[in-house]
């Protein structure tokens, strides 16, 4: 597995402190997010998610915990919209360059709205897809919004 992909260049280029992590990806565990906290042996509240959402038409990427899941009233109305709902797998690949599975909010073909949920900014360091399927890295939630250019707002279901 490779650890340079265009998630942790981007991560380079924000010139923001961050660790790679490996653990053995499933793809038929329930919940991906869930599946990489306990490999990790990690809080799933430390774990984020990088889920992607159309919000009036437009592709938004929504960060959120592993164990929690996401409102889509509260998603659109973070980004000014009206309605949301997940986008369909082949067409999240193709708007970030990622498989799903190892979506990242850094370094996606192109840059899109994000919004990443308020309570993962209360941690220390949390963990973030980095780009591939099994590879996370950890860094704060404060470069998380940074570097991602999210909003940070309630999106929880």
């Amino acid at each position: 597995m490779s650890k340079v992909t265009p998630a942790t260049r981007a991560l380079e280029a924000a010139g923001v402190a961050f660790t790679v992590h490996t653990y053995a990806y499933d793809p038929d565990a329930e919940s991906i997010g869930l599946q990489a906290a306990a490999a990790l042996g990690e809080d799933p509240a430390c774990v984020l998610k990088t889920l992607m959402a159309v919000v009036d038409g437009k592709p938004v990427c929504v960060i959120v915990p592993s164990d929690q899941e996401v409102s889509m009233k509260k998603l659109a109305a973070a980004v000014g919209g009206k309605s949301a709902q997940m986008m369909k797998p082949p067409e999240a690949e193709r708007v970030t360059g990622y498989k799903v599975g190892g979506i990242s909010p850094f370094g996606q073909r192109k840059p899109v709205g994000t919004v990443i949920e308020q309570s993962a900014m209360t941690h220390e360091q949390v963990y973030v897809n980095g780009g591939q399927r099994g590879l996370q890295v950890r860094l704060r939630p404060g470069d998380v919004r940074d570097v991602s250019k999210a909003v940070a707002a309630d999106v929880l279901a």
